[in-house]
This record gives structure tokens, C-alpha cells and sequence, in this order.
């Protein structure tokens, strides 16, 4: 079987999991979704997500759960049951096992726990940056480019220890870092990967990290392994391309990568200010384009 017909049956039953997330789902169903036998199915799909499909399933469905009772605060039993399990026991061993907390104590104290995050495009992105390259027509792809203000505040961080970009840092770190800050209720934006200024490296650390901006005033949890720090206000100049499809998304990356390194700010009264504050990179979303923004200063008049 060709390698892009197995990442495409196993999107296929990735894709049939979140459309049916909140029914009864077969191993019959997940192989007719991606169009082979139920055991070949299967193993496929362990082999390129490291789980079972419904290790995979599970791990998805407690994960949704988590984020209603954190934002709800529903019954507990109705979550279970909206989530497919057949008792409020099972959901709440299921979910200990999982997060390390009850749902119950979660609803009515949410913390930062390490929510599982399906592979997506980023992940297929780090066998792009390993050198397996999918061939494609450029095409010149506009790039809508503008300014935001940043107010004063903190980011909840971890760092590697000389990672320099995506790929790196999940070879020293992992990638499940994303799952806890994704769980972070008091986030401002959502979570990022970051190039941090000099001024903000320790020594024997790295220069990307992954991160959440909170409030200035944030008092919460900060997880084991990960740091608070200041970020000050600034202005971003915010990189934007247009929607792409999800096999296209590498070249909807360097489109972006080619306008920034070509981009003078000059022209529009404005200066890189990498010293002041990261410049970020958002998840890769084909419905919205792939997004990155870099600081900026305004220069005198």
C-alpha cells in the first residue's frame, strides 16, 4: 500500500471519530470509513497514531468531556452518558485513569491536566521537516498581513533545551506539551509555539519553546515542568495565509515563511523588535491558513 493511501485511511477513520464522536462506534464502521478489512484497519491505524483506534477513541472522548466540564459545569453523569460511556462508574475511572482527577473535582476546580491531542496536520508537518517531501505546484498564494496590540502580560512555557523549531523541540520534550496548555481556562489566546527573545533564554535552554499567554495578574496552577513568565506590551504584525487543504498545508507554510523573510515593515513605519517579545506560530488549520506573527516597534514620525 502507498504511504499516502495509508495516511489518507487513516485520516479517513481520524475524520469518521470527531463526526461521530458522541455515538456508538464499531471497528466495522472505522474500516469501512477507510475502505480495507477491520484488522488491517486496526493496525494501520496503531501504527501511525500509536494507539488502537479505540485507545484513540477514548483518549479523544474524555479529552471533549473535560473541556465541557471545565466550561460547564454540567451533571457528570450526563457528560458520561453524552460521551458513550454506560455508567457514571465507568466515566469517572476512565477519566482518573486518564487525568489523574476525578470529573467531579475537575468540574468544580479545573486545572491544567494533559488533554490528548489527535495527530493532525502538525504532526504529518514533522515528517515534512524529517525530508519526506510530497511534490506539488506552487502556486503564488496572497498573504494578508496586519498589526495587533499585545497588552502587558504572562506566558505558562516549557522549554526544551536547544530546540530551534518545531521539530526539535518535540525530539527533546514530546508532543503532548500541547494537551496541557490546551487544558490552561484562564488562556488568552490560544497556545503557540514561540521564539523566544534572547533576553528571555536561560542558559542551557532553547530558543523555541511552546507556550499560553495569560493575564499579567494570572495566579493559577503552573504544571510541573513549566514556567510563568512576562511578557510585555507590544505590537505584532500578523502573518496570515489563505485556507488550504490539509495534504497542502507544507506549501501553504513556506508561502508564508517566503513573504516574512521578503517583507520590509520599513515601508509601513514599523521596525522588527525580536528583542521585546516572541514571535509565535499558531497551529496549522486549513480552514483558516497557516498564521504567524512577529513583534513589531513603531518607528518615530
Amino acid at each position: 500500500m502507498e504511504q499516502f493511501e495509508i495516511i489518507s485511511a487513516v485520516s479517513k477513520m481520524q475524520e469518521y471519530m470527531e463526526n461521530h464522536l458522541n455515538s456508538p462506534i464499531t471497528l466495522r464502521e472505522l474500516s469501512r470509513a477507510a475502505g480495507y478489512s477491520q484488522w488491517h484497519s486496526g493496525r494501520i491505524f496503531k501504527e501511525h497514531t500509536g494507539k488502537t483506534p479505540f485507545e484513540y477513541l477514548r483518549s479523544l472522548r474524555l479529552s471533549k468531556a473535560a473541556l465541557v466540564l471545565r466550561d460547564h459545569q454540567p451533571k457528570v453523569i450526563d457528560v458520561a452518558f453524552d460521551f458513550v460511556f454506560d455508567t457514571h462508574e465507568g466515566f469517572t475511572r476512565a477519566f482518573i485513569r486518564e487525568f489523574g482527577i476525578s470529573p467531579k473535582k475537575y468540574s468544580r476546580h479545573p486545572e491544567p491536566i494533559k488533554l490528548f491531542m489527535p495527530v493532525s496536520i502538525r504532526d504529518y508537518y514533522l515528517t515534512l521537516q524529517k525530508g519526506e517531501k510530497i511534490m506539488s505546484e506552487k502556486k503564488v498564494i496572497p498573504v494578508f498581513v496586519q498589526v495587533v496590540e499585545r497588552p502587558e502580560r504572562k506566558a505558562i512555557i516549557k522549554r526544551g533545551v536547544k530546540a530551534t523549531h518545531y521539530f526539535e523541540y518535540c525530539e527533546e520534550v514530546g508532543c503532548d506539551v500541547w494537551g496541557m496548555l490546551v487544558s490552561v481556562k484562564e488562556a488568552m489566546y490560544e497556545p503557540a509555539g514561540m521564539w523566544l527573545p534572547e533576553n528571555m533564554i536561560k542558559k542551557g535552554t532553547s530558543l523555541y519553546v511552546q507556550g499560553v499567554e495569560v493575564s499579567k495578574d494570572y495566579s493559577g496552577i503552573i504544571p510541573e515542568g513549566y514556567e510563568l513568565i512576562d511578557l510585555p506590551a507590544c505590537k505584532m504584525m500578523v502573518f496570515q495565509g489563505e485556507p488550504f487543504e490539509d495534504e497542502k498545508f507544507s506549501d501553504a507554510i513556506e508561502d508564508v515563511w517566503d513573504v516574512m523573510k521578503k517583507y520590509d515593515p520599513k515601508v509601513y513605519g514599523f521596525e522588527w523588535a525580536d528583542d521585546l517579545s516572541p514571535r509565535i506560530q499558531l497551529e496549522p488549520q486549513g480552514y483558516r491558513g497557516y498564521i504567524e506573527a512577529r513583534p513589531v516597534r513603531q518607528l518615530n514620525k
